[in-house]
């Protein structure tokens, strides 16, 4: 079935099986109560089932909107997939309990496929950590330099695999690879370090352009058959750093981690060289969402100052984005990527409204969209602090936030940061804040008044403000309307003229209507297939061994199945 939590509340439910002989399918849907009621609707038609001594299969198909208040609409969002088994067939009173027969997994069943067959002696090479002691807290990164092989002609990487340690599934939560100065020696490679901390080597600062980003629950991704990363010319990457976030919240003691990238490539050049931009907040303190709020709004600009600049210097035809991943932590609850055009706001580049922060991996286009100079980009990213009772900031811990989107793009060219940070004053007026001492010496900056927050940190006013729904809410509309400062850089450290000045969020003259759902009919979003949405469900039980064998059990959706 299909569940906006992962759990069985409130869950779009499916129960099938083959019993004497004779398939049998249907559409079921579970209360708040987590009681199971047949639908009086029935959505989901069989198409095919099997069952021997090892293996049960059901195939069927399902409208991806059915206007049926019990069913979920099938989007291009992750969906939470769960499943569950009994070892005896349904009978008159419905399904028995399936005890501890179940699981979940999240999935964007609405990806495009990518039949692209890649040759099994394709060439590659790992950066991978070696030995990584973890420590026992929260929240670690780690930095290890690599230097790439040495290639005698350009040479395109064309596909890259996460190569997680075994049972570190959940300690690995993001990897992201820089680009870095090539004026080093080889001697930066001698060991890793602690990311951002106060004695990382200076090499490691050089390190700002981002060529890939793999997330939680993600997989491999395969660049399209017409680009690929470039390596082995002048402008391509000697040195690279490899960053990773681990996610220790027991603070485990004793791990030791092996993780990193798999990187295939191909002298067999392909047309174009891809590049990456990360456009949303500027990862600050600057960066703030009250506590207590149920849904919360945070909005991240590529200016067009910014993409004006860079785009008529760079490529005045415009660039072409194929793939984008969403990111934020663990109040993150969905993630839009916005478009505007003089005015105009285009069709969303990619979006995610039911965001899972353990499930996070680039979502192919399914059509190319061109950017073009003095457009708009917004990463909008929507919050639930309910749980929380202190301010949460922008930051790099799980339980801190972000707020960006990392667009896969050709050809490549001189941008690789595009993103703002809104002001910071304004949000302090808001709580009453009259002035700071000056010059700032000390981070974070202290208050001189009123009295009631004299000699405290901003962060420290912020957490002592009366903070209640009403008062969230007007600050929400306060911070989505505030000037922001500009970040636009590129390569080597090195900043676009726009870099630190002040703009303000565009006006939308003519905000994007979707066309409307249509039920019981396939919607553009799935047009590829030309009919309804289609899942495979398998299970295997060894009936007598059950207490001592694995269970198997995948979930196909246009031709992509899951183990």
């Amino acid at each position: 079935g299909f569940s906006p939590t992962g759990a069985m509340a409130g869950a779009d439910i499916v129960v099938g099986g083959v019993a004497h002989g004779r398939p049998y399918l249907q559409d079921y849907f579970t209360n708040a109560n987590r009681e199971l009621k047949k639908d009086a609707q029935q959505d989901y038609h069989l198409e095919y089932a099997m069952e021997n001594s090892t293996h049960t299969v059901i195939e069927f198909t399902r409208e991806p909107h059915t206007c049926d208040i019990n069913d979920k609409s099938i989007t291009e969002s992750t969906v939470r997939v769960i499943w569950a088994y009994h070892h005896e067939d349904v009978g008159e009173a419905g399904p028995k309990y399936h005890d501890s027969n179940r699981g979940t997994k999240s999935l964007r069943l609405l990806n495009p496929e990518k039949t692209n067959v890649l040759s099994t002696a394709l060439r590659y090479f790992d950066l991978v950590n070696q030995d990584v002691p973890i420590p026992n807290k929260g929240t670690t990164y780690w930095c290890q330099m690599f230097k790439i092989p040495v290639f005698q002609e350009k040479h395109h990487v064309i596909k890259v695999e996460p190569l997680i340690q075994r049972g570190h599934e959940s300690l690995v939560h993001h990897i992201l690879l820089y680009q870095c100065s090539s004026s080093f020696n080889d001697s930066v490679l001698d060991y890793g370090h602690e990311c951002y901390h106060p004695n990382m080597p200076d090499a490691f600062l050089t390190c700002e352009t981002v060529i890939f980003a793999w997330a939680i629950g993600g997989e491999g991704f395969s660049y399209p058959p017409h680009v690929g990363l470039s390596l082995g010319t002048p402008l391509d990457p000697r040195y690279v750093l490899l960053e990773v976030h681990y996610d220790n919240p027991t603070y485990k003691e004793g791990l030791i981690d092996n993780s990193g990238l798999r990187l295939f490539h191909t002298a067999d050049i392909r047309k174009y060289d891809a590049g990456v931009i990360e456009a949303g907040l500027w990862v600050s303190l600057f960066h703030t969402i009250p506590p207590g709020m149920p849904e919360f709004r945070s909005e991240g600009h590529c200016t067009l100052e910014c993409l004006q600049e860079a785009l008529e210097a760079e490529k005045p035809s415009g660039i072409h984005v194929f793939a984008v991943l969403l990111h934020a932590h663990l109040a993150g609850r969905g993630i839009r990527l916005r478009h505007f055009r003089k005015g105009e706001e285009m069709r969303l580049l990619a979006y995610d409204d039911d965001f899972d922060f353990n499930f996070q991996e680039f979502q192919y286009l399914r059509e190319e969209q061109t950017i073009l100079p003095g457009d708009n980009l917004i990463t909008e990213c929507r919050y639930n602090t309910k749980d929380r009772a202190r301010m949460t900031w922008g930051g790099l811990s799980t339980r801190n936030e972000m707020c960006l989107s990392y667009l896969l793009y050709y050809p490549r060219i001189n941008l690789t940061r595009c993103a703002s940070i809104p002001d910071i004053m304004e949000q302090l007026q808001f709580i009453g804040v009259k002035e700071i001492y000056r010059p700032v010496t000390t981070w974070p900056f202290i208050i001189k008044s009123p009295k009631q927050y004299k000699n405290l940190s901003f962060m420290d006013a912020m957490n002592k403000f009366k903070w209640a729904k009403k008062e969230g809410l007007s600050f929400n509309k306060l911070v989505l309307s505030l000037p922001v400062n500009v970040r636009c850089s590129k390569t080597d450290n090195a900043e676009w003229s726009i870099q630190g000045m002040t703009a303000l969020p565009p006006h939308v003259e003519r905000p994007y209507k979707a066309e409307p759902l249509v039920c019981g009919a396939s919607s553009s979003s799935s047009v590829h297939r030309n009919r309804s949405f289609e899942l495979l469900v398998g299970f295997m039980a060894l009936s007598s061994l059950l207490h001592s064998t694995r269970l198997w059990s995948s979930f196909c959706a246009w031709g992509r199945c899951f183990l």
